[in-house]
């Protein structure tokens, strides 16, 4: 990744809650770089509070390629995201700035990284099938159905990772054919995502924790700050367009799918508050389970593993002393 002649390019990835956002703007004051966003829920307008979207006047000061470009009833997908993101790390090298990408949605890194083949497109009529299998046998049960079908598809899989479950399912039952076994086959065809690797050279930093209680004290105030700043009356608002519904992706979102579940007179507002919390611990967890043996990764601790956390200062001096020994240095001088 780090041949000559390639312009190089930032992944900044973490867990919820571990500070990417202040890091990435803050790596501004001493980079000619641009900020891509890579966060599935950030994509959707009107899903501002609760997908933490960067205020105001850090994106006047740190603009940030990717919020705001889909409607929540309208799907957005990794494919569409490595197309754009593409698109964009071309335009900003091409402008002679380096494309920092930043978020905590793995599976988008990971298709830009590992490439995307071209798969058949989902059936609307069949995923539903799926989903209300899923739904009355439980995910675990159909992560054993994947198996029979496609043990190394499943054994890359968290057997309650519904959706990833869901679409590997789908693809089977479209095709008649394993997933890894299609991908394999279709990863030189004319319409794959090929991976980025042979035309970047590319920084990978992940924030992650050396004490996980700091970090679930952070998501609960998070979540607090959330609602103190209308949370509830901004899912209010998507709930009375009356074209969104609980089954979409946008509305299943953390925190999205508690308070409207809350509106629907399914929870009190204290068992909303701790569902969303526990969510929002579980999505952490699961980002970090992606970071476990991810290839070519420097690890940087947000806190110093015993009760105190990292400032945003200290957090940019150790991430300057990793890419100062990166390509990222070597290319801009």
């Amino acid at each position: 990744m780090e041949a000559p002649g390639k312009p190089p390019a930032i992944f900044l990835l973490g867990p919820t809650a571990s500070g990417k956002t202040d890091l990435a703007a803050a790596l501004l004051d001493h980079l000619p770089a641009e900020i891509v966003s890579v966060d599935a829920t950030l994509v959707y307008r009107g899903m501002d509070i609760g997908s933490a979207k960067p205020p105001a006047p850090l994106l006047a000061r740190a603009p940030h390629h990717l919020l705001d470009i889909r409607d929540p009833a309208e799907p957005y997908s990794a494919a569409e995201f490595a197309v754009a993101a593409r698109r964009l790390m071309a335009a900003i090298a091409g402008r002679g700035k380096i494309p920092l990408l930043v978020g905590g949605s793995m599976l988008y890194f990971r298709v830009l990284l590992e490439g995307l083949a071209d798969l058949p497109p989902s059936d609307p009529e069949v995923r539903d099938q799926i989903c209300a299998q899923g739904d009355a046998l439980g995910w675990p049960a159909m992560h054993r159905l994947l198996a029979e079908v496609d043990p190394e598809t499943a054994a890359a899989l968290h057997p309650n990772h519904s959706r990833r479950i869901q679409r590997a399912l789908e693809i089977h039952r479209l095709t008649g054919v394993a997933p890894s076994v299609l991908k394999r086959r279709q990863a030189l065809a004319p319409g794959a995502i090929k991976p980025i690797a042979p035309d970047y050279s590319v920084t990978q930093i992940a924030l992650v924790p050396r004490n996980r209680a700091l970090l679930h004290e952070r998501i609960a105030r998070r979540f607090a700050e959330m609602l103190e700043l209308g949370l509830e009356d901004e899912v209010r608002s998507l709930r009375a367009r009356g074209d969104l519904h609980r089954g979409l992706p946008a509305i299943r979102a953390v925190g999205y799918a508690q308070v409207w579940d809350h509106l629907d007179g399914l929870s009190t507002r204290e068992d909303m508050i701790a569902r969303a919390v526990a969510a929002s611990r579980q999505l952490a967890k699961r980002q970090l389970t992606w970071l476990r043996g991810w290839p070519d990764l420097h690890s940087l601790a947000i806190d110093d593993g015993g009760g105190g956390a990292f400032t945003t200062q200290q957090m940019l001096e150790k991430c300057l002393k990793i890419l100062r020994n990166s390509p990222i240095y070597k290319t801009t001088g």
